[in-house]
């Protein structure tokens, strides 16, 4: 096998891992009521599943990487997705509602730095100048797991057993660690972390800075996505059927974005993030307009989706180049800072709705996120070519 081959083995071997992160991670939202209904719960007590994961990425993402830091690479990645692959066991075999809870933890544990580090792996197998396609590859997979990963679990929960889409998302865990041993390469060992160090380093400002774009630009996108049902309910008098169709379409044009914002970020990070901003923007301001019909809202999702996940890559590989000292534990942060998005955007939309303004009010917070996305992103450009922060990054 050629290096060429290697290389996209690797990467295939990652994106598998995203793909079986994602599966878990959204799975569940499709499933509230069957397991409400087997464990005894109410459907809000059930959403806690989504919440604590949620959390256990952003708390797990620092301490798991910086745990693992002094670990090979590839070791690394496989201890991960085992931790992963036990979470769903248990998640499977779980008698009741707290201790599915913690099996929600616990998979959740391993999240932000498989992301981290694997970013940081594909990044590091690739020339310089395809270093954002490489990261987008892996991303792919947790594309591709809202396409398909996520309806065929909610498919075989809704008419099997939530349980069996557990313990099938457990085999992907295994598939994936069989997939990471054989494909990368053993030699990719890191140094062991400096913690205070790489602590120091997330306190700068140019990270903190990019931290924010991140929080900003995922809050952006769940700002509508959260509420994207009933949005469409309301715009388009739409069916569940159709409201399932246009997940499926969401899905496709976040993989689109995935893939144009690795090329376009390999070209320039920063010209990436402010043309997918402003059509983030853009596409947020005219949506309960071009919603008002199905074909409009087909064409405004796809759009809109790619545009959202765009911005993944080039926020990836800027927080990872802002923080070069460290580029595992910030990447994996960063991975904590989509989450933390996640849950701005959706408080966001929540306090406009609680406002009475109404779903055309959600859109235009998720706009106004993203605007704000935008003049952080500018802001950094500027402070970044300024003298006094050029002699700084030189002293360096």
């Amino acid at each position: 096998m050629n290096t060429q081959s290697n290389t996209a083995f690797s990467l295939l071997a990652l994106a598998i891992g995203a793909f079986a992160i994602g599966t878990t991670e959204f799975s569940p939202m499709g499933l509230l009521p069957n397991i409400a209904n087997d464990l005894g719960i109410s459907i809000p007590t059930a959403g806690m599943l989504i919440t604590g994961y949620a959390l256990g990425v952003m708390l797990g993402a620092p301490f798991m990487t910086l745990w693992f830091g002094g670990f090979a690479r590839r070791n690394a990645l496989i201890f991960l997705m085992a931790i992963f692959t036990v979470g769903n066991l248990i998640a499977a075999f779980s008698p009741n509602y707290m201790s599915l809870l913690g099996a929600r933890l616990i998979t959740s544990l391993n999240h932000g730095a498989f992301f981290g580090i694997g970013s940081v792996v594909a990044a590091s197998i690739v020339p310089a100048h395809k270093q954002a396609s490489a990261v987008a590859t892996m991303f792919m997979g947790l594309t591709i797991a809202n396409i398909g990963g996520v309806p065929l679990a909610t498919w075989v929960g809704q008419n099997i057993g939530w349980r069996m889409s557990f313990l099938a998302i457990s085999v992907l865990g295994i598939i994936t660690m069989l997939a990471l041993w054989k494909a990368l390469p053993q030699g990719m060992v890191a140094q062991k972390p400096n913690v205070k160090a790489e602590l120091k380093v997330l306190t700068r400002t140019p990270v903190v800075l990019a931290l924010l774009t991140t929080v900003l630009g995922a809050g952006a996108m769940f700002t509508l996505y959260t509420y994207i049902a009933p949005s469409l309910t309301e715009f388009t008098h739409a069916s569940p059927t159709f409201i399932t169709f246009m997940l499926v379409l969401i899905g496709v044009g976040f993989s689109i974005g995935n893939h144009l914002g690795g090329r376009f970020a390999d070209l320039s990070i920063n010209k990436t993030l402010i043309g997918f901003l402003v059509l983030l923007i853009v596409m947020m301001v005219t949506f309960p307009i071009l919603a008002q019909s199905q074909i409009g809202a087909a064409i405004a999702l796809v759009i809109w989706g790619a545009a959202t996940f765009a911005l993944v890559p080039p926020l990836q590989m800027r927080v990872m180049s802002v923080a070069h000292e460290a580029p595992g534990l910030a990447s994996s942060v960063n991975i904590g800072a989509f989450n933390l998005g996640n849950a701005v955007g959706a408080a966001a939309g929540a306090l406009v709705l609680d406002l009475g303004w109404g779903y055309s009010a959600v859109s235009f917070a998720g706009a106004l996120l993203a605007g704000l996305g935008l003049l952080l992103v500018l802001f950094q450009i500027k402070r970044e070519s300024s003298p006094a922060q050029t002699l700084q990054q030189c002293s360096d």
